[in-house]
């Protein structure tokens, strides 16, 4: 099956400098996974080179075969007892003000990975007291124990990404369900923290799905929205259905923002961690 084209607008400017070079050696050097680089995301050069990366935690070999997404599938490694605290010297020697952390879905695990979570966070924490931490995490099958032990850890921001409308959850995510996810997020926001959740755009939605999918949202607490352009990354995923213009993001924008969200990122290149900087105040 052939790309669809690409229209101007998502055009990346790539561009390099020694912090990207510096970043890239931090990682490679402790062995991390980034979801940069599993995600093949189109920001990489351009945060890498103003000293962020989102850490992949608990391996990048992935539980489940979501149609759009690149990490690979299959059966995991035992999970590496050195990764927290790894994770957390790179953030020290990257010296971040704050940082994001994801993962891989892991099914395999008694509790889907849910304590190395909240271990992990404990650890970056401890190295880093002055680092603020955002946390994108899997749906631990609705687990709500498992949500707990995250929560417990305390991290300024837990998000969830219900990643597109409800119409669309079958055909592009595995295992998960667009309601499970709804109730994943409602948990987070009635612990107190910060809810943020994110889809992509291009993959056959409509605005009113789209709108429709903002005041889910809204209505179980969720304080942080992200919107952008599905790019599809190998020819084993599922194809982009149609390039959402720059305009209509910035009409989704607006509306997201007299809907109540105290922040929304909405553009093509936008992605949940990019410039998540921001959404800590």
């Amino acid at each position: 099956m052939n790309f669809k084209r690409k229209p101007d607008w998502l055009k990346i400017r790539l561009e390099t400098n020694g912090e990207y070079q510096n970043v890239k050696e931090i990682v490679n050097r402790h062995g991390l996974h980034t979801i940069c680089q599993g995600g093949d995301c189109p920001n990489m050069m351009e945060c890498w080179s103003r000293g962020t990366a989102t850490f992949m935690i608990l391996g990048n070999i992935c539980t489940r075969a979501c149609k759009f997404c690149n990490v690979d599938t299959g059966k995991p490694e035992p999970v590496d007892l050195n990764e927290p605290i790894n994770v957390a010297e790179s953030i020290k020697l990257m010296k971040l003000k704050h940082a994001v952390i994801t993962s891989v879905d892991r099914d395999d695990l008694p509790d889907y990975g849910s304590s190395f979570w909240a271990s992990t966070i404990r650890i970056i924490k401890e190295m880093n007291p002055s680092t603020t931490l955002e946390v994108l995490i899997p749906d631990f099958q609705g687990n709500t124990e498992c949500l707990q032990k995250v929560v417990d850890a305390k991290p300024e921001i837990i998000s969830h990404n219900l990643e597109t409308v409800q119409r669309l959850t079958p055909l592009i995510r595995s295992k998960a369900q667009y309601y499970k996810s709804l109730g994943v997020l409602e948990y987070i926001s009635k612990s107190g923290i910060t809810a943020k959740s994110g889809i992509m755009l291009g993959l056959g939605e409509n605005e009113i799905e789209v709108v429709e999918t903002m005041d889910d949202l809204i209505n179980v607490g969720c304080k942080i929205m992200t919107l952008g352009q599905y790019l599809q990354p190998s020819k084993e995923n599922i194809p982009v259905v149609d390039y959402v213009s720059p305009e209509q993001f910035e009409k989704y924008k607006m509306i997201g923002i007299e809907k109540g969200f105290k922040h929304i990122d909405s553009a093509p290149l936008v992605r949940s961690s990019y410039h998540a900087e921001k959404h800590i105040n």
